[in-house]
């Protein structure tokens, strides 16, 4: 039975969404397929060959479901998933949250310490891993004083997921839920370093997948959706898969690094027409596309998010290309974009306009409303936010205020209307699309024998992107040079997720300190 409703107000003309009173959000992404007669549609395709129908999705997450409740996993019980994307992802995220209980995607780039704070923070009854990652989740295991009751690979011959959903029942009633409980967790990296659970409720995803996926992008049932940026990130998630479900859409599943030329073969292959990326990797395209050339003709649309576009990347790529990217913002709190440029109204350097359903408030420290042309704080209100940081009170009180969310962002509002990003309001770096605390690589490159002091910064590339410089003081001035600097990336390499490793080595005598000691990082990015 369809559990809701999008209605329109006919006073204004925009669109609300009703739910009803008990609403689990997998009848409407899983279940309403089979009663609207797509059970023999394919809804996912695999760069390894694998195809699934809708039907055969619907009964592999009431299977999946079936088998984390067998492992005794009671309601409300958390799920870690370190999945790569395939199918098993969306087993294992829809089954756990039509059995009730929470699932937790996480980054698979990162390392095992990075994965020993987030299953020790979210206290998981199950990790669930594919094989790939298993060198730094056993090892992040291995450093845990209590090891979750369930740790499970995705393949395997005995006791992986995949061989629990092969003899689990494939019957399972939707637990009982409302639109305002809480239904997954993702981690977004804090200006510490240290990772925050937001907590999504059922409603979350109805409200980005409607808002922006239908009223802003357009997507159809029709549509097939390939998207770059994998299903662990807030952005990945949406694009390929809760977009895709909420209209009954196809999508491509890619499940490597994504590379220019990995992305051609896959557009040629599988004839996306909605293409989502991040400027990074539209600026590496772009080069490869002066040497080679790739079909492009199936694809309608590009999106892209993470982090600024640069207008000069949106010019070349529309030149080179004959297609348009719409350039948005959105955050793992508000789960995806809430600012965004549209078919018919694009700004090139510009984050675009208000998503319906979204409000934005610019203000000064003291939370009072800046003038429209002057730079603020983005503060932005909508039905997509996470209701809080799990086990951090401190921090939802500081971020998530009256309904608003702190974005962390510096934007201005033009005289027509449109979002400009100014920058962050503190020191953590956005790298290809992913938030990075510069405190973690400075912690890194500190433990280097030869380093006395350093500081890292972002600095724009030649693609006017950003990425980390390490402005570093030595022990010794002399050791400066090329041979150091190899060695200071070999050691980053050692510990740090390659997104994080500095792309510039700067040997300086001092670093800019305030009267108190603290490093006066915005001197460094002058």
């Amino acid at each position: 039975m369809l559990n809701h409703t999008v209605e329109v107000d006919q006073s204004s003309g925009e669109e609300a969404l009703s739910f009803a009173p008990v609403f689990n959000v997998a009848v409407s992404f899983i279940d309403r397929h089979l009663q609207e007669g797509r059970g023999e549609k394919i809804v996912i395709r695999t760069n390894r060959g694998i195809e699934v129908t809708y039907a055969e999705l619907a009964e592999n997450v009431n299977r999946c479901g079936n088998a984390l409740l067998e492992l005794g996993i009671g309601r409300g019980g958390r799920v870690i998933m370190i999945v790569k994307d395939c199918a098993e992802f969306f087993y294992c995220f829809w089954g756990a949250i039509k059995a009730g209980l929470i699932p937790i995607p996480v980054n698979t780039l990162l390392r095992a310490k990075d994965y020993t704070y987030i299953i020790g923070d979210s206290d998981c009854a199950a990790v669930v891993y594919s094989p790939e990652f298993a060198g730094e989740v056993e090892a992040a295991l291995g450093q845990l004083e209590a090891r979750p009751t369930h740790c499970l690979a995705v393949e395997g011959e005995v006791g992986s997921l995949q061989t629990l959903i092969a003899t689990a029942s494939a019957d399972l009633e939707p637990a009982p839920a409302t639109a305002e409980d809480d239904c997954f967790w993702l981690y977004s990296s804090g200006s510490t370093g240290s990772p925050k659970g937001a907590v999504h409720r059922h409603r979350d995803m109805v409200v980005a997948s409607q808002f922006y996926g239908v009223q802003v992008l357009g997507i159809q049932e029709k549509d097939v959706c390939f998207s770059a940026a994998k299903l662990f990130f807030a952005y990945g998630l949406g694009n390929g898969m809760t977009f895709p479900l909420w209209v009954g859409a196809s999508t491509v599943l890619y499940d490597a690094r994504p590379t220019p030329q990995s992305t051609f073969e896959t557009i040629e292959q599988f004839k996306p027409t909605l293409y989502y990326g991040v400027p990074t990797l539209y600026a590496a395209q772009l080069q490869a596309l002066e040497t080679e050339s790739s079909d492009l003709s199936s694809v309608r649309l590009c999106v892209s998010a993470g982090e600024a576009l640069p207008s000069d990347i949106f010019s070349r790529w529309r030149k080179k290309t004959g297609l348009a990217i719409l350039d948005g913002i959105g955050s793992t709190e508000l789960l995806h974009i809430f600012i965004s440029n549209r078919v018919d109204d694009i700004n090139p350097g510009s984050s675009g306009r208000m998503v319906p359903g979204y409000e934005a408030r610019i203000v000064d420290e003291a939370g009072e409303a800046v003038p429209r042309g002057e730079s603020g704080q983005l503060w932005i209100r909508g039905g997509s936010t996470a209701r809080c940081y799990w086990n951090n009170a401190e921090k939802t009180a500081q971020t998530m205020v009256d309904g608003w969310l702190d974005t962390g962002d510096t934007y201005l509002q033009d005289r027509e209307g449109y979002f400009h990003y100014c920058g962050r309001n503190d020191d953590m770096l956005k790298v290809g699309g992913i938030w990075c605390s510069p405190f973690e690589i400075e912690a890194k490159l500190i433990e280097h024998p030869k380093v006395l002091e350093v500081a890292v910064v972002g600095r724009a590339d030649d693609a006017g992107l950003i990425k980390p410089e390490a402005h570093i003081v030595l022990q010794d001035q002399a050791d400066a040079g090329d041979v150091l600097v190899a060695d200071l990336l070999a050691h980053c390499k050692k510990g740090l997720a390659p997104y994080k490793y500095p792309r510039w080595f700067k040997f300086v005598t001092e670093l800019p300190k305030t009267a108190t000691g603290k490093i006066q990082r915005f001197k460094l990015r002058s």
